[in-house]
């Protein structure tokens, strides 16, 4: 969620379909309804981080993957998966299935790459090596000037889970979404949950103004540039009670819970104590189609 800015700080559009709520249960990208007893099986395993688990009612992790398309047997590339929220879920779902996981991380080639995401590259890949769990994880160096995710055509689904910020701030949006276009398969989806800026457009993320949120046109527009047809959205992550107005941007919120930084005092117990109570932030959930 961010961690560049956080290291930072401290040194009406059109759809073809709108599903909500319930309706996302299992619908699948042709509007059938299936149960995937796998992934439901990978979502509720003990393996999982219990930091991870309580976080399940804000993410809504079965409606959500079943909503972006993941079924057995798909190959998946998830970009800067971080902490491995899903990661836990996915790898061992998709060695279980015949699938594969790809972990987009920090291309060490880039000199520009700051060294604690290094570390962190680091880290993901001790704290997921083991095959008997995760399956063999396959890696994607992505950023700025790295090479091809995946050979072209060969993935199913590319999930981005709120890092889209990021790249519109560091300048390689454009790029990211030719990468991601590219590496699809024809049919295959581009699978959003970002942080929305709407209805406070005060909020968008810009040269100076780097909140976290994001406005839903300007992912869309982006998208759509690299080739993409918008191909669904959900409101199954949005969050009536975030107002997006906080002294440390979306990373006021949980999880990122940040309570000072340079200009501003640290929060006071009750605003933190306000902030939490609002739980993780408003967010688009998209789905968008390589067209075949």
């Amino acid at each position: 969620m961010g961690k560049v800015f956080a290291r930072t700080m401290l040194a009406g559009f059109m759809a073809t379909a709108v599903l909500t709520g319930p309706a996302l249960r299992a619908a699948d990208p042709a509007g059938q309804t299936a149960a995937d007893p796998a992934l439901q099986a990978a979502i509720g395993a003990k393996l999982r981080p219990a930091a991870d688990t309580v976080r399940d009612r804000f993410r809504h992790p079965y409606e959500t993957l079943q909503f972006w398309g993941i079924k057995p047997g798909v190959t998946v590339v998830d970009l800067q998966p971080e902490g491995g929220y899903w990661t836990e879920i996915l790898a061992p779902y998709l060695a279980k299935t015949g699938g594969i996981y790809i972990a987009g991380v920090a291309d060490l080639d880039d000199p520009k790459v700051p060294g604690g995401l290094k570390v962190d590259r680091q880290r993901f890949e001790t704290k997921h090596a083991d095959a008997a769990t995760y399956g063999q994880i396959r890696y994607a160096a992505f950023g700025a000037i790295s090479g091809p995710l995946a050979p072209p055509n060969s993935v199913d689904v590319v999930i981005s889970a709120r890092e889209i910020h990021n790249w519109i701030h560091l300048g390689f949006n454009d790029k990211a979404m030719k990468d991601i276009f590219t590496a699809l398969k024809p049919g295959g989806f581009f699978a959003v949950e970002e942080h929305r800026a709407e209805p406070k457009e005060a909020t968008l993320t810009g040269p100076g103004q780097f909140t976290g949120y994001v406005a839903t046109q300007t992912i869309i527009d982006a998208a759509t540039k690299a080739g993409f047809v918008l191909d669904a959205s959900s409101e199954i992550n949005a969050n009536p009670k975030d107002t997006k107005d906080y002294p440390f941007g979306v990373w006021t919120l949980p999880p990122a819970r940040l309570s000072a930084g340079p200009g501003h005092p640290f929060l006071t117990d009750k605003e933190r104590a306000r902030y939490d109570a609002i739980g993780e932030s408003d967010r688009m959930t998209l789905r968008f189609r390589k067209p075949a």
